[in-house]
């Protein structure tokens, strides 16, 4: 009954239900095994048309063919009919966005040589190619008048050299000459080595024509915000002296178009962005916090007038981070995401700061663990359109209109749920056994499952740590449930949707009570009494993965474990990962040279002489965030002590370890293997 409560009590509304597969006999259904995961599809990126009447999205599927994810643009129309493809393109295609007048679509099309710019006419179907640019836009952006297009793009830069090789004989083989690197930030987990140059702002005709570059200096600057008269654009950018070395800074500009001039509207010491101009142009809603080099501080929404002054705070009493900003047609206030105890949902503020919640279940966009994530956008007439999901339904285009009434407008997964038994969520709320601090964790039990019967239990944390899991889709915790385990997921202290003193419990504290956190919600779950306490079984990525290395450090209940993309060493963590400048003071007093005690205190390697559970290491050799030597420290320190260990290696893959839908099913089945291998009565090879 959860999910027709979520979306109304008219009978029509429960036969949609029912039609969407909502209603099911697992009876009928086969629990999901790991080829279905080609099979998920997802929305993404939903763009409502401003008359209403029509919704814009990426549409994503899993190619088994050529093995990653692939978006492609699609149309329905808000009633759930006419359910299309907008091209016949079978390429990439992303970033969707209605004209004012809602009579053309400009969306970004490409391939792996780049992607261009092109426009879609809605009553013809035609399109049209707009750029042929030298790198790839971004943040594209209509003018008022529906005239010009904005984006950002790269401009590149040569890459310094201090000594010019000798000419090499004609047809001789030298080796690639050296690399020479001079920047603050020279690579990034995803991408690799960083291209030299900087981001600027674009402006082109949307009839077609020469895109003319609007920003200029050696600064990177944001997405484009155009001004409610068409003549500056606004942008987050940090243009201050010694910016490389200020990670979590911006401030707010506005460039006009027919001078260039550039000034700043605002100036605190934090990060600015997310600006929104109200329809008439005299206000500016924006994020921001003041800075105190914290590990989480809370996003605050704040108005200002066009000019950047008379600054005010709205939601004082809202204590959650904003994000996603959107005015209303009217100018009466203004739309915005935050996440709440699991769940990312959609508010609406007055700008007298009377505020309300809109819709609820954003998400479904991270596919494989139950991270939040998806968007929304508003109408003229205030019908919002968002990416829904819950724990047994990845994302789909859903509507709320302006009297409340909320429905889901796609079936993407229909076919698959119809055949598969997907485990519901259900949450629980424990005491930390440190402090009695209420935490909040979720059980996906195994298809059928007996509450008589006896399960082996798996928690799985998450990374961040300053992130959240929640009632939302996740593609591997649903294979751990078919192949038989209770999965058991936690929202320990560090994590964010229940306020800033929560969020930064982990402040020089990090791994640290978190622990404590989590073993409560296990032990809470082993009192349900459908769990073998002999088959407890740890594992996590990236964050999780520091703290599976931990638990596994400092208890030796568990049978076997799985650390995934860990840091192990925070001295070497913090000088090598690619966003190696962000980590200093922030989570630890210091710097690793200055005060490497605590850095290495709170290092999972200061426990490796503890750890005595059977425990693979699993990383993708790209990984630039934790990178595959935090791995192998860990591995061999195992191996030196003789603890059961196995180094599994995803070949090419970066810190997102199963972005491509064979790696998620790789580091699934090596996961459940490795559990497996150490159960209870199984002999080892």
């Amino acid at each position: 009954m959860k999910k027709l409560i979520l979306f109304g009590v008219s009978s029509t509304l429960v036969l949609t239900a029912t039609i969407f597969g909502v209603i099911t006999l697992h009876a009928q259904q086969s629990p999901l095994v790991n080829e279905d995961i080609f099979e998920i599809e997802y929305a993404s990126d939903v763009q409502i048309s401003p008359d209403a009447t029509m919704v814009a999205y990426v549409r994503y599927s899993m190619s088994i063919m050529r093995d990653r994810r692939e978006g492609r643009l699609w149309l329905v129309n808000t009633d759930g009919s006419s359910h299309r493809k907008l091209t016949s393109e079978d390429r990439s295609e992303s970033s969707p966005r209605w004209s004012p007048d809602g009579t053309r679509i400009a969306f970004v099309s490409g391939s792996t040589e780049g992607s261009e710019i092109y426009v879609y006419w809605v009553a013809t179907g035609q399109i049209a190619r707009l750029t042929q640019l030298e790198r790839s836009p971004g943040g594209i952006a209509w003018s008022p008048d529906g005239r010009q297009i904005a984006f950002t793009m790269l401009v590149p830069e040569a890459r310094p050299v201090f000594a010019a090789m000798p000419a090499k004989p004609a047809g001789a083989e030298w080796a690639d000459p050296p690399i020479v690197e001079t920047r603050v930030r020279h690579e990034a987990d995803g991408s690799g080595v960083i291209e030299p140059g900087f981001r600027h702002i674009f402006v082109i005709p949307a009839d077609g024509g020469s895109a003319r570059q609007v920003t200029s200096g050696e600064f990177q600057h944001g997405a484009p915000v155009w001004g409610a008269d068409g003549r500056s654009i606004l942008f987050n950018a940090n243009r201050r002296p010694g910016w490389e070395w200020e990670l979590d800074q911006s401030d707010i500009y506005q460039i006009s178009l027919n001078d260039g001039v550039t000034v700043p509207l605002t100036s605190r010491n934090g990060p600015d962005g997310g600006q929104v101009v109200s329809p008439d142009g005299s206000s500016v809603a924006f994020t921001s916090f003041e800075d105190r080099v914290r590990t989480y501080q809370t996003q605050d929404l704040h108005l200002m007038r066009a000019d950047g002054s008379g600054k005010s705070l709205l939601l004082n009493e809202l204590d959650r981070s904003v994000t996603g900003l959107a005015w209303a047609a009217d100018g009466s206030g203004v739309y915005f995401s935050y996440e709440d105890e699991g769940i990312t949902k959609v508010g609406f503020t007055t700008t007298a700061g009377d505020w309300r919640v809109v819709a609820e279940h954003l998400g479904g966009t991270s596919v494989g663990r139950a991270y939040g994530g998806g968007n929304y956008s508003v109408a003229r007439d205030g019908t919002l359109a968002f990416t829904y999901t819950r724990s047994d339904d990845p994302s789909e285009v859903a509507l709320v209109t302006p009297d409340g009434r909320q429905r889901r407008i796609t079936n993407l997964n229909g076919d698959l749920k119809s055949r598969t038994q997907l485990a519901t969520a259900e949450m629980f709320w424990t005491e930390s056994s440190h402090d009695g601090r209420p935490i909040q964790s979720w059980i996906l039990h195994p298809p059928d499952f007996d509450p008589g019967s006896q399960y082996p239990l798996l928690l799985e944390i998450h990374g961040g740590p300053v992130s959240n899991y929640g009632d939302r889709f996740a593609g591997e915790f649903q294979l751990y449930a078919s192949a038989g385990f209770v999965v058991v997921y936690s929202n320990p202290r560090g994590s964010t949707g229940y306020g800033e003193e929560f969020g930064d419990l982990l402040y020089h504290d990090y791994p640290g009570n978190d622990y404590d956190d989590l073993i409560s919600a296990v032990d809470a779950v082993i009192k349900r009494g459908y769990i073998d306490e002999d088959q407890l079984y740890v594992t996590g990525g990236s964050a999780g993965g520091i703290m599976t290395a931990w638990i596994v450090g400092h208890t030796n209940r568990f049978r076997a474990a799985v650390v995934t993309k860990p840091v192990v060493n925070w001295i070497s963590k913090t000088l090598v990962a690619d966003n190696y400048n962000g980590y200093m003071h922030r989570r630890y007093p210091g710097t690793p040279w200055e005060n490497p005690e605590v850095y290495w205190d709170f290092s999972p390697l200061s426990v490796v002489g503890d750890i005595e559970t059977p425990t693979m290491v699993m990383v993708g050799t790209a990984d630039l965030r934790t990178p595959l030597s935090e791995a192998k420290q860990l591995y061999h320190a195992l191996i030196l002590r003789r603890v059961d260990t196995a180094l599994v290696q995803i070949p090419g893959a970066y810190h997102n370890i199963s972005n491509r839908p064979s790696q998620l099913i790789a580091k699934v089945i090596n996961t459940v293997a490795w559990f497996d291998r150490y159960k209870v009565g199984t002999p080892i090879s």
